[in-house]
């Protein structure tokens, strides 16, 4: 049975924000450390933070979920249209690559690692999803048609939810906060790290079952 679980919410390129966070999990190194995807773009150096996870993830347990910006990545590999990923920061993360790197300059590993990246994971307790689950289906309603999955990369209707019929709570990202969201049967943890507005520009993690929340302002 899984119990102690460090979630950690959307990086964006922030690498030496990530590394500041990371510094502070130390404590937490037994812990399976669970990241909610959106890894690269807009931020300044997402290859820098994919050969971060690649070394981190040898050392310590890990879970890598894909947010919606790998799965733009993803897409751009397979159908070879990279129009949508640039419009929503994928400039950043092939300059991140070298100047005037092309989609195809991207090493295999880090292609690798975009692909082995999860839909979701779960726990007895907790459902782990980059966006969100449909806030009208339960959780394993969503599961089951894969119709919904797409809501588990793109949706926030869930955000305005009073009662959501879930059976447990959902952790996720996507949706940039002042502060971790913190309702009922859900709990998200992305606090804008790349953004320089009021209120954001944080990296957050929380650790569970303790629900303690653990931020690093950032660095990048």
């Amino acid at each position: 049975m899984i119990n102690q679980i460090v979630a950690i919410g959307d990086v964006h390129g922030c690498v030496k924000t990530l590394k500041a966070l990371w510094e502070k999990l130390e404590p937490y190194e037994d812990y399976i450390h669970l990241f909610v995807g959106d890894y690269i773009d807009r931020g300044p150096d997402s290859k820098g933070v994919i050969d971060f996870l690649l070394k981190v993830k040898e050392e310590r347990k890990t879970i890598f979920l894909r947010g919606n910006h790998e799965l733009m990545l993803l897409h751009a590999l397979e159908h070879g249209s990279t129009q949508n990923w640039m419009m929503n920061g994928g400039k950043s993360t092939l300059e991140s690559y070298g100047e005037g790197a092309t989609i195809s300059d991207i090493p295999d590993s880090h292609i690798s690692f975009y692909k082995k990246t999860r839909l979701f994971f779960e726990t007895e307790n907790y459902f782990f999803v980059h966006a969100g689950i449909p806030p009208n289906l339960t959780i394993e309603e969503s599961k089951e048609d894969e119709s919904n999955h797409d809501y588990f990369y793109w949706g926030r209707e869930h955000l305005n939810a009073f009662e959501p019929p879930w059976e447990k709570t959902v952790v996720f990202g996507h949706t940039p906060q002042p502060f971790p969201i913190q309702q009922n049967k859900m709990i998200g943890i992305d606090t804008g790290c790349v953004y320089n507005r009021p209120g954001l520009g944080k990296l957050t993690a929380v650790r569970l079952p303790e629900k303690k929340f653990m931020h690093q302002v950032s660095l990048d």
